[in-house]
């Protein structure tokens, strides 16, 4: 039996780290959302200032695309383009700024980003990502 790659929480730290420089370095607040492979809470930060509506919607970002493998914008650019029945499947945010965070092609977990535009949560959530990448 091989050996399964794992979020941990020092990895969670880094990434929301790199995801906070973003954010900051575009004076952006928002609620930074890391989950595990199930899509469970590992870390979540939120500037001082945030609305409390992305605190939700930070988690439930990194949860679908863990759910999913894939990035929220898929079901965002689906919806857009006319496929509804991305509003229908449970647990789909379809909008920008959740990404699943892999180790060796595996999914170990996922980041979600909210709290501003949803083109900009996701280069949000692109800076953070490749933070787990430079490993």
């Amino acid at each position: 039996m091989g050996h399964k790659p794992v979020l941990t929480l020092e990895n969670a730290k880094r990434i929301a780290a790199a995801a906070e420089a973003e954010a900051k370095s575009n004076d952006w607040r928002v609620v930074i959302a890391v989950v595990d492979d199930g899509g469970h809470l590992l870390y979540l930060e939120r500037s001082h200032n945030t609305q409390f509506g992305s605190v939700e919607t930070a988690i439930q970002k990194a949860h679908a695309a863990v759910a999913f493998q894939r990035p929220t914008k898929t079901s965002e650019d689906a919806v857009l383009s006319g496929r509804l029945i991305h509003l229908a499947l449970p647990g789909v945010i379809p909008a920008e700024g959740g990404v699943p965070l892999q180790i060796g092609g595996v999914v170990v977990g996922g980041l979600g980003i909210s709290g501003v535009r949803s083109f900009q949560d996701g280069q949000i959530a692109a800076a953070g990502a490749a933070a787990l990448i430079e490993d």
